[in-house]
């Protein structure tokens, strides 16, 4: 809905870091239809996980717990295969 905010929280004594947005493979001309991905570091038990959210409603839409603690200001890019 254009001009609103819902705010989203991982918790207490979590930290998330920026979002990267995925575009939906079949996205019917939806601008936001995607998902956001975010790793969030578990202060408490120094573990973290990969957040994945619908873009569209902020809706969880799955935990990836690591397999070991991945240090806070990571940055990446979702890049698609090349079609050929």
């Amino acid at each position: 809905m254009a001009g609103t905010a819902k705010p989203y929280g991982t918790g207490d004594g979590t930290s998330p870091g920026e979002a990267v947005f995925v575009p939906a493979q079949d996205n019917g001309g939806e601008e936001d239809a995607g998902y956001l991905l975010s790793m969030v570091s578990h202060g408490a038990t120094q573990g973290s996980e990969l957040l994945v959210l619908d873009a569209r409603d902020m809706t969880r839409i799955a935990p990836v717990e690591m397999p070991q603690r991945v240090p806070a200001g990571v940055h990446g890019s979702w890049v698609p295969d090349q079609q050929g």
